[in-house]
């Protein structure tokens, strides 16, 4: 799934929108983990645990592995560059636009 310029927002809606999900997110970047040690980690249970997960694998930055009878999962890190590279071209849109503004009628 790719981002376009437009979609920024909504991809960083996706991935930390939720403080639940913004802390599963923090979690996987320090490593791969299985849904038993994110419900260990963050007190909560495990429907709400797959719900963010599913989430976040729709939205492509999260990867899931089997691994015996656990699976394991993992932050895309290329998904999570895209994404800073739409806010930063976000962020240069809003410089230029300090200096436009549409006339009322």
């Amino acid at each position: 799934m790719l981002m376009s310029c437009e979609e920024p927002a909504e991809g960083a809606v996706k991935l930390l929108g939720d403080p639940l999900r913004a802390r599963i997110v923090r979690l996987l970047a320090r490593e791969q983990l299985c849904t038993c040690h994110l419900i260990d980690e963050t007190g909560a249970r495990q429907p709400t645990i797959s719900h963010h997960l599913r989430v976040l694998r729709e939205a492509g930055f999260v990867a899931a592995e089997p691994h015996g009878r656990f699976t394991y999962y993992r932050l895309r890190p290329e998904r999570i560059r895209q994404l800073a590279g739409a806010i930063v071209d976000l962020a240069e849109q809003a410089d230029d636009a300090q200096q436009v503004r549409r006339p009322c009628d």
